[in-house]
């Protein structure tokens, strides 16, 4: 469970699990200091990260010579009822179009992609 924990300056916060924190702000144009993350660039970090990591699992399980990867993910809206996460992915080492078909189908697999795909609902529970 994360918690967040405003701070002094107008939106920043502490976004916290109980063991690790990072500091978050809205952006200068939305009236933030641009100090931290945005809750935007949360949801992108969690997709590009559980990429990445998938990947990385992949490929060290099944001894694909992968010597890096960089993904990137932006979030897009081009409608108003419409969220589209685009992303990319550079995979490095000397791997063959299947290591290389294989490591993205990972990306598409992932846990965080997995969840986002699904659909959503929010529940309320006081403390």
């Amino acid at each position: 469970m994360f918690r967040t924990k405003g701070c002094s300056d107008a939106y920043q916060a502490l976004v916290g699990n109980g063991s690790h924190e990072i500091l978050c702000d809205a952006p200068v144009e939305k009236g933030g200091g641009g100090c931290g993350l945005g809750a935007h660039d949360l949801l992108e970090a969690s997709l590009a990260l559980c990429m990445n990591m998938a990947i990385r699992m992949h490929a060290a399980a099944n001894a694909i010579p992968l010597e890096r990867v960089h993904t990137q993910v932006r979030l897009l809206r081009p409608a108003p009822d419409e969220a589209v996460f685009d992303y990319s992915l550079e995979l490095d080492g000397a791997l063959t179009p299947a290591q290389r078909l294989a490591l993205e189908r990972v990306a598409e697999t992932c846990p965080v992609r997995q969840t986002l795909s699904r659909r959503l609902s929010f529940a309320r529970s006081d403390p």
